[in-house]
């Protein structure tokens, strides 16, 4: 990937079209939202082909953003994110499902990346 500076930030070109990348979020994505986002989408991927492995396809799979804490410092870092995700799955039960999510936090490489950064937390409901 090649980041080029604009006006409002940078901007890359990728296969799906231009990714604006900016501090300002009338102008483009905001770099926290993208890790933000990193984090949910790939906590869903894995969470996705762990339950297929196990047999129990999800037949539908929701991440919401429910908090984002960042820190008053001058790097407003992340601090904390709080992600609730709903999936429905047959045979997906409550008991099944502290070793599906200790599964995808082990094989999720963005949460990997920040587990010991950010305070990332994670509800579950079963549809």
């Amino acid at each position: 990937m090649k980041f080029e500076m604009t006006e409002h930030g940078f901007e890359t070109e990728t296969e799906f079209g231009t990714l604006m990348i900016s501090s300002n979020d009338e102008k483009g994505f905001r770099p926290y939202q993208l890790m933000v986002s990193s984090i949910a989408a790939c906590t869903g991927g894995v969470m996705r082909k762990i339950l297929e492995k196990k047999r129990m396809p999800a037949e539908s799979l929701t991440i919401e953003v429910k908090e984002v804490i960042r820190s008053n410092d001058d790097a407003s870092r992340l601090e904390k994110i709080h992600y609730h995700i709903t999936v429905r799955a047959e045979g997906l039960t409550e008991e099944k499902l502290p070793k599906i999510m200790e599964l995808t936090d082990k094989n999720c490489s963005m949460y990997q990346s920040v587990a010991n950064c950010i305070d990332v937390r994670k509800t579950v409901e079963i549809l």
